[in-house]
C-alpha cells in the first residue's frame, strides 16, 4: 500500500486506492568513471485517476495535474513530497523529497470505460539533494 502527501501552498494526499507503483532512481551521469558530485534523485509514481464522488469538490489527482503546470519562476513549483510503502503495518520504504519539482506528468483515459491512469515524475532540487531521506524497516 502506497500513500503520498504533497505539501506546499496547497497540501494534498494521494490515497492508497490511487497509487499502483513507485520507482526511486539515483541519477548519476552515465559517462562518469568515478563517483561524481553531479547526482540527482527521481521518483516516478504511477496510478489510477479517481475523481471525487458524493459531491466532494476535492480531487487529489487533479491537484497533481495543477502542480505540474506551475511555472518555474514561482517558488511554489517546489513542494515537500513524502511517499510511503507500507505492508502489514511495516514501513518498507519512506521517501522524502523536501524540495521536489515535477519533471513530467501525464494522464491518459480509456475511451470505452473512461478509466484514467497517471504517471508523475519528480526530482529533488539539485542544490538540496542532501536533504532527501530514504527510511524503512519500522512499524507504521
Amino acid at each position: 500500500m502506497f500513500t503520498m502527501m504533497v505539501a506546499g501552498v496547497e497540501t494534498f494526499t494521494i490515497p492508497k486506492e490511487c497509487i499502483v507503483s513507485a520507482k526511486f532512481v539515483t541519477d548519476i551521469p552515465k559517462n562518469s568513471d568515478a563517483r561524481t558530485g553531479d547526482v540527482g534523485t527521481t521518483l516516478v509514481v504511477t496510478g489510477r485517476v479517481l475523481t471525487a464522488v458524493d459531491g466532494d469538490p476535492f480531487d487529489s489527482t487533479r491537484q497533481m495535474a495543477l502542480w505540474s503546470a506551475v511555472p518555474s519562476k514561482r517558488t511554489d513549483c517546489y513542494r515537500n513530497v513524502l511517499l510511503k510503502n507500507v505492508r502489514g503495518n511495516v514501513v518498507i520504504r519512506e521517501y522524502n523529497f523536501p524540495n521536489a519539482f515535477v519533471v513530467d506528468y501525464n494522464e491518459s483515459f480509456d475511451d470505452e470505460e473512461g478509466v484514467g491512469t497517471f504517471t508523475l515524475q519528480i526530482k529533488q532540487k539539485k542544490d538540496r539533494i542532501e536533504h532527501v531521506t530514504v527510511n524503512g524497516g519500522f512499524l507504521s
